[in-house]
C-alpha cells in the first residue's frame, strides 16, 4: 500500500515537472464563466471617420454594391471626358498610399489615408504607362459588374500580359482604382486566392449553401474568397481565436478545443491574406471577443505567450531584429505599452519563441494546459 502511494506521488511530481503550470489550472466551468463575462462586456458600437469629424480630411473606403461601383466608374469617366473637352488633357487623380499620407486613428485602431493625391497625366513620359494600365483596369471592372462574376488578381493580369508585364504592377494599380472609387477591392469583384481556414462554432451561408464549421473535419472550411456572398452567420462562440501557425491550428482542431471552450478557430497559416481578413471582418456580427495566438517574435505582434523556458527559445535573425525595431516606430504599437515592452525585450535579448515550443512539454500541452490557462488568467496583450 505504501509503495502504491509513493508511486502515485512520483507520478504526480513527474507530471508537474513535464507539464509546468498545470497545477494552476482550474475547472473548465470556472474558465467558461470568465469568458462569458468578457463577451457580455464587449458590445461597443464601432466608430466611423464621420463620428470623429475626419471625413473631410481623410479617405474611407467601404463595401459598395455592384450598381454603386458602376455609378462611380461612370462618374469618373464623365469627369475625364470633361477634362479632355475643356483642354485640360487626360489624367487620373490617384490617392497617395505612401506612408507620409497615412494617419493612425486611435479611436478606430486603424490606419487611414489623408487627402494627398498624385496626378497621372497621359502626356507625361514618366506616367503614361501607369495611366494606360489604370484605364485598362477601369475598362475591365464594369464587365465583372454587369455579369456579376468574380475573377482573381491573376485572371486580371492575364487579360493583357504585354501591358502589365508583371502582376505586381496590375495588383498595385487595382488597389489605386479601389481608392479612387472609394470602395474595397472585393466590391470590384476581384478576389485573392484564399489560404485561410476556419473551424468551430460557426454556421454561415456561402452563396446559398449552409456551412456548419463543426462538421468540416480537422481540415476546416477554407475562408470564402467571395465575401459578398457570405451571410447569415450564427454562433454561440464565446471568443474568436486567430492562430498564426498551421501546426497549432491542427492541434486545436484535432483536439476539438472549440467544444471544450466554445470558440471559432481561424488560421491564415502565417500573415493573414485578404480573404481571411475580410472573413474576420464579416464575423463582427458575431458577439464574441477576439484573441490571437502567435509566436513570441516581432512577426507575432499581438504576443499572447507565457514566459517560455530557456530550452525553448531561439535566437532572432537580423531580419527579426530589424522588424522588431521597425514595429517600435509604428503609432499603433506605441499606443499599447504591453506590445512596446515585449518588443523591447525581444530586441534586447535577441531571442524569440514559437508556438510549437509548447510541444516540448507534450504534444497536447497547447490545447490541454497552455491555452486554457491563458484564458483563465486573462493573460494577453
Amino acid at each position: 500500500m505504501e509503495d502504491k502511494k509513493k508511486r502515485r506521488r512520483a507520478d504526480s511530481d513527474s507530471d508537474s515537472a513535464s507539464q509546468p503550470f498545470k497545477h494552476l489550472l482550474k475547472s473548465d466551468d470556472h474558465i467558461l464563466q470568465i469568458l462569458k463575462s468578457l463577451t457580455s462586456s464587449s458590445t461597443s458600437k464601432p466608430l466611423t471617420l464621420a463620428d470623429l469629424s475626419l471625413s473631410s480630411t481623410c479617405r474611407e473606403v467601404s463595401d459598395l454594391s455592384l450598381s454603386s461601383v458602376q455609378s462611380a466608374i461612370e462618374c469618373l469617366v464623365l469627369q475625364l471626358t470633361h477634362q479632355i473637352l475643356s483642354g485640360q488633357g487626360f489624367s487620373f487623380t490617384v490617392p497617395s498610399r505612401s506612408s507620409s499620407n497615412q494617419l493612425y486613428v486611435p479611436e478606430l485602431d486603424r490606419i487611414v489615408l489623408k487627402n494627398k493625391s498624385t496626378v497621372l497625366p497621359f502626356t507625361h513620359i514618366s506616367s503614361v504607362r501607369k495611366t494606360t494600365i489604370t484605364a485598362k483596369i477601369l475598362s475591365l471592372i464594369p464587365q465583372l459588374s454587369l455579369k456579376n462574376i468574380h475573377v482573381t488578381k491573376r485572371d486580371l493580369f492575364y487579360t493583357d500580359v504585354k501591358l502589365f508585364q508583371d502582376q505586381i504592377q496590375s495588383d498595385a494599380v487595382l488597389d489605386d482604382v479601389s481608392c479612387m472609387l472609394g470602395c474595397t477591392r472585393s466590391s470590384l469583384n476581384v478576389i485573392a486566392a484564399e489560404k485561410g481556414v476556419v473551424v468551430g462554432r460557426l454556421i454561415f451561408s456561402d452563396n446559398g449553401d449552409m456551412i456548419d464549421c463543426t462538421k468540416m473535419g480537422m481540415g476546416g472550411k477554407a475562408s470564402p474568397p467571395n465575401i459578398d456572398r457570405v451571410g447569415d452567420m450564427q454562433s454561440d462562440a464565446l471568443f474568436i481565436l486567430l492562430v498564426e501557425k498551421d501546426a497549432a491550428y491542427i492541434r486545436l482542431a484535432e483536439d476539438r478545443f472549440y467544444n471544450r471552450f466554445p470558440c471559432i478557430i481561424v488560421t491564415a497559416k502565417g500573415q493573414p491574406d485578404v480573404a481571411t481578413r475580410l472573413f474576420l471582418r464579416k464575423m463582427k456580427t458575431v458577439e464574441a471577443s477576439g484573441v490571437a495566438l502567435v509566436d513570441s517574435d516581432p512577426y507575432g505582434l499581438k504576443i499572447v505567450c507565457l514566459r517560455i523556458r530557456e530550452q525553448c527559445r531561439l535566437p532572432m535573425t537580423e531580419q527579426d531584429i530589424k522588424t522588431g525595431k521597425d514595429l517600435l516606430e509604428e503609432d499603433f504599437v506605441k499606443k499599447n505599452p504591453g506590445w512596446v515592452e515585449e518588443l523591447n525585450l525581444m530586441v534586447k535579448t535577441k531571442q524569440k519563441a514559437e508556438i510549437q515550443a509548447s510541444s516540448s512539454f507534450g504534444f497536447q500541452y497547447l490545447s490541454e494546459v497552455y491555452l486554457p490557462l491563458k484564458l483563465q488568467l486573462q493573460d494577453w496583450l
